[in-house]
């Protein structure tokens, strides 16, 4: 079995290194770390499938050293043949390892604090012995044939020169790429940039992004990392994590698409798809402004607006609803216009002139303000029948 993962790791190292820019998914490990989220073996499976088959090169499964279901659904996953490269999560610690390699994965995260208000108040002990715990740990994992990020937790408050030995530590020990994460949150992309082109610049170590939300950055800077030279983005379904959460998946793969002009080979079409069985397996629901899964993405009430896109998409939409697996919406509504009503009465087969869509259109105004809610479509023909009843009665 050994040698077979030796050999799978093999294949996987080729692929990750061929590839301009790589996402390893962490939705079943830091997603699964969010405050009251667990999820079901099952549901673990299914995700790791989901993730497979959009196209995800890595998928971070979990934490081996759990133990229990953990270790038991990490183990499964990791022999289902998925194409994509499987990594379990450890602390710098050979036990850990172990563990993971007792679960059959080709990849593993080995997580170790590099700030020093991590060291000396998480830790309470000093850089020498981080550094010390790199060495032995990264040489277990090279030697079990495994492919190798090290974690440096913390990174953004970690002193930019042991930073660079932290990484140059890594790399000469036999790892595969640093992973810099920004646990607080804290950076803002102006600082992304210059430390992570420093990072590569001067180390010439493969550079993962993990960025956390807390300030609402996590995306922007993910994109920024991208531009001054990381490959690996580190990402979670609809972005559930740790407190605010981490860079959201479907946001960095329409973000470097669109954004950045690189097509990193996921199925954009199901990010829809996928949202939804997170959500529902995380108790979570989709906001409704959320970019690129939310349903508002593509749904236009505004009258300008409206009728702009119904004139031509592209003039209120930065790419097809049918890209992200979503549907255009034209509410009707307090700010909806003329030309809405029109074009849903149209829809549903009633032709109508200038003239009767602005008296229509009040009455939709004053039906919505009285509901404090946007109409069906069935409410508009209604008020369409109301309208010709009242013509009937009051001919003009």
């Amino acid at each position: 079995m050994k040698a077979e993962i030796t050999v799978r790791a093999n294949d996987v190292f080729d692929r990750l290194s061929t590839n301009k820019l790589n996402i390893c998914d962490t939705t079943l490990r830091d997603g699964e770390q969010t405050a009251g989220i667990v999820f079901a073996n099952v549901e673990k499976i299914r995700i790791a499938k989901l993730l497979d088959e959009i196209g995800v090169p890595q998928i971070e499964v979990g934490i081996p050293a759990m133990g229990g279901d953990e270790k038991a659904s990490i183990k499964r996953i990791a022999n289902m043949g998925l194409e994509a490269s499987i990594l379990g999560w450890n602390r710098a610690s050979l036990e850990d390892i172990s563990h993971s390699i007792d679960c059959d994965v080709d990849s593993i995260a080995i997580s170790l604090s590099s700030s020093d208000v991590h060291i000396e108040h998480k830790l309470m002990k000093d850089r020498g012995w981080v550094l010390d715990r790199i060495v032995e740990s990264v040489e277990y994992a090279k030697a079990h044939g495994l492919y190798i990020s090290v974690n440096a937790e913390d990174a953004s408050r970690t002193d930019i020169d042991f930073m660079l030995e932290f990484a140059r530590t890594a790399r000469d020990a036999g790892a595969h790429r640093i992973r810099y994460c920004d646990t607080l949150g804290i950076l803002t992309p102006a600082d992304t940039y210059d430390r992570i082109k420093r990072l590569i610049d001067e180390v010439n170590l493969p550079v993962e992004m993990h960025t956390h939300n807390d300030f609402g950055m996590a995306t922007a800077n993910t994109i920024v990392g991208v531009q001054a030279g990381a490959t690996f983005l580190s990402t979670t379904v609809i972005g559930i994590g740790e407190r605010t959460g981490n860079t959201p998946l479907e946001e960095v793969a329409m973000g470097t698409k669109h954004l950045l002009n690189i097509d990193m080979g996921i199925d954009t079409h199901r990010l829809r798809e996928i949202a939804e069985y997170v959500a529902k397996a995380s108790g979570r629901i989709i906001p409704d402004w959320k970019p690129i899964v939310g349903s508002n993405c593509f749904a236009h009430e505004a009258g300008i607006h409206a009728d702009g896109v119904m004139k031509c998409h592209s003039n209120y939409e930065p790419y097809p609803p049918e890209e992200v697996g979503m549907d255009r919406q034209i509410i009707i509504g307090k700010h909806s216009g003329r030309a809405t009503i029109r074009h849903v009465l149209n829809k549903n087969g009633i032709e109508i002139d200038d003239d009767a869509a602005a008296v229509i259109l009040d009455m939709v105004r004053a039906t919505s303000i009285s509901l404090k809610r946007s109409l069906t479509e069935n409410e508009l023909q209604y008020i369409y029948q109301d309208y010709m009843e009242d013509i009937k009665k009051h001919p003009r």
